[in-house]
């Protein structure tokens, strides 16, 4: 049972980076009226670097991908790690909207501490 949940979970959250990079790259959301000054600032100037984006975008669809399946899970973890952190703290230099943040993090660390025998061997060498 716990191994079902733990794949429609890492279902969701595959999908949700998968469609957050997409949509880097085709821009078919559309971006909030009411976004906050300080958002559109640090936005503003992520897009002034010509590279940022496309990189984000296709790291996030790939360990989005790599999420979904099992066996490659831990790798996309690992991959998926410093996204989350850039999303955390932009989150909280905001000021708002923290609760998927904070339970996207929370996802994230339940499949490291899932997947812990896996990283072993970077750390013992």
């Amino acid at each position: 049972m716990k191994s079902k949940i733990l794949f429609v979970v890492c279902l969701l959250f595959g999908l949700m980076f998968i469609n957050a990079g997409l949509n880097k790259f085709f821009q078919y959301m559309p971006m909030p009226e009411d976004m906050p000054e300080k958002l559109m600032d640090m936005f503003n100037g992520m897009m002034q670097i010509g590279w940022l984006m496309p990189l984000l975008a296709t790291a996030e669809i790939v360990s989005g991908i790599l999420f979904i399946i099992p066996k490659t899970r831990a790798l996309a973890a690992v991959m998926i790690t410093p996204i989350m952190i850039g999303i955390l703290l932009t989150h909280f230099y905001v000021g708002e909207g923290l609760l998927l943040p904070i339970i996207l993090t929370g996802i994230l660390l339940w499949v490291i501490g899932e997947n812990w025998r896996k990283y072993l061997p970077m750390l013992m060498n």
